[in-house]
């Protein structure tokens, strides 16, 4: 997968800083198929990339602070594969958390979760089934979009084949949490 990074040159002119493979990517010796990709990450407040810096090595958890973003990249290989006798679930999630710090911990071990994010997921390639937690399965192909509203849900890959999606996650509140009080004058 290629990724291409715009930004700004010494005189404000717009150029392209960056052109070749996203740096941020592992292919899972645990269950192959899956693949986990970070093109790119924003922290809260951050400018516009001017100096063409890459943000993506510096992260340190794939759970992007409120105001925060994560451009995540997935696929995941047929649930066939889980069932393989040589699947080994806990070496896959000692690599989920090695790879997905932050998010990996949320990962509960029938592969649902939920994140104090709004994500906007793109299937780019296959099909898989969003599972929510009553239970609920709706079937996503290419080019269909979901908006994932900090609702517990899981991925099921049932099509025999890999899927690949693409996910923006934008950090909020946490459920619960307050917004601060203002004061009129």
């Amino acid at each position: 997968m290629r990724r291409v990074v715009t930004g700004h040159d010494g005189n404000g002119r717009s150029v392209v800083v960056s052109d070749g493979p996203i740096p941020r990517s592992r292919e899972f010796t645990s269950l192959p198929g899956w693949v986990s990709r970070l093109p790119w990450a924003t922290d809260p407040g951050d400018p516009p990339n001017r100096a063409g810096e890459d943000p993506t090595p510096k992260v340190t958890s794939l759970l992007p602070a409120p105001g925060g973003t994560r451009f995540i990249v997935l696929t995941f290989p047929p649930d066939s594969a889980l069932a393989d006798p040589a699947f080994d679930p806990v070496a896959f999630d000692q690599e989920q958390r090695a790879d997905s710090p932050g998010l990996a911990e949320l990962i509960e071990p029938d592969g649902m979760h939920a994140t104090p994010t709004v994500d906007y997921g793109i299937v780019l390639r296959g099909e898989i089934l969003l599972e929510l937690d009553d239970g609920h399965r709706t079937r996503l192909s290419a080019g269909d979009i979901v908006i994932q509203n900090g609702t517990r849900h899981a991925w099921r890959n049932d099509s025999g084949r890999p899927v690949t999606m693409a996910f923006v996650l934008i950090g909020t509140e946490p459920e619960g949490s307050t917004e601060p009080e203002t004061h009129g004058a």
